[in-house]
């Protein structure tokens, strides 16, 4: 019986292969696993816009990755994007495990769900805020935002709890103008600023609450703006002494306010809110009438006068 025997491995094949796994655990070691200081617990922002070498550059410069080299092609073999964003490494990961991460947006933080309705102001948008984040800077997120009152647009945003006040504020004004684009040629043909529709659509939004009474009172209130006449809006109160219109004092009203509507001519200094679309529409598009007056009841309902004795007479009747 004819026995079989491997041929043998010469010395020179088995150096070969013992070079290769030698290489193969020295690339392992040395470019996937993590760095001994990796930063346990560390949250590290990845920025907007930021290109894939300019990502592994940062995470190897913070010991998440041995190599950014690697990295940066491990990425690309992904994808080829690096996806912005907060990014939390709890433990230590391998370096194949974070370019997955990082070209999936993978966080490992929970987002944030924030809903801001139409019409809230920088004061409100600041308390929703400090409800969702323990010890968030309402202070430092008023002062940055309130130069922006009006442009915060209302909507449902997923924020991340390590992003600060400026970051919010930001995506809320993108927002503002992705969503406000297709108005751009109403703007336009308007004949009136940006910032004066933005202001009128704040004042629609607190004082009125369905599309057609905004659109009556915009044609309203352009007409007397454009009279010269005041405007006397109760809502613009809100936003400099927290009363509401049945709240209101003679006192009140002759407050010097650049936001007091009844003493000061023209719109107020600056939006009294965050208008949503609707409120925006309504500005561009206002109904024509022989109205020059308008008062709320307290059911909210509204009536409407051609004049100041009709006016006084709704006042009577519906305000006692």
């Amino acid at each position: 019986m004819v026995s079989f025997r491997p041929p043998a491995i010469s010395n020179r094949v088995l150096l070969a292969i013992l070079a290769f796994v030698f290489a193969v655990t020295l690339v392992y070691v040395f470019f996937l696993t993590p760095p001994d200081n990796f930063p346990r617990g560390a949250v590290i922002m990845v920025p907007d816009g930021s290109a894939v070498a300019e990502v592994a550059t940062l995470l190897a410069n913070q010991h998440v990755v041995r190599s950014p080299k690697v990295l940066e092609y491990l990425i690309r073999w992904r994808g080829g994007l690096a996806v912005a964003g907060d990014y939390a490494f709890p433990e230590p990961e391998s370096t194949v495990t974070i370019a997955a991460r990082v070209a999936r947006g993978e966080y490992d933080i929970a987002p944030i769900k924030l809903t801001i309705p139409e019409g809230t102001t920088t004061f409100d948008i600041a308390a929703l805020i400090a409800r969702l984040i323990p010890n968030f800077d309402t202070k430092d997120f008023i002062a940055r935002a309130q130069p922006r009152e009006g442009y915060l647009f209302p909507d449902t945003y997923y924020f991340q709890s390590t992003w600060d006040s400026e970051r919010m504020i930001r995506v809320m004004e993108k927002q503002f103008w992705t969503a406000t684009k297709p108005l751009a040629p109403l703007v336009a043909k308007s004949g009136r600023t940006q910032e004066q529709i933005v202001i009128m659509a704040s004042l629609l939004e607190r004082e009125a609450h369905t599309s057609e009474t905004r659109r009556v009172i915009a044609g309203i209130l352009w007409k007397r703006l454009d009279e010269g006449m005041p405007l006397q809006v109760d809502a613009a109160f809100a936003y400099f002494t927290n009363k509401n219109t049945f709240e209101l004092s003679l006192k009140d009203l002759a407050t010097s306010s650049p936001y007091n509507t009844y003493r000061y001519r023209g719109l107020p200094i600056g939006p009294i809110a965050n208008p949503g679309l609707d409120a925006l529409t309504a500005a561009l598009t206002p109904i024509e009438s022989d109205y020059w007056f308008y008062l709320s009841d307290r059911s909210g309902n509204l009536h409407y006068a051609v004049d100041f004795a009709a006016h006084k007479r709704n006042r009577a009747k519906y305000l006692p």
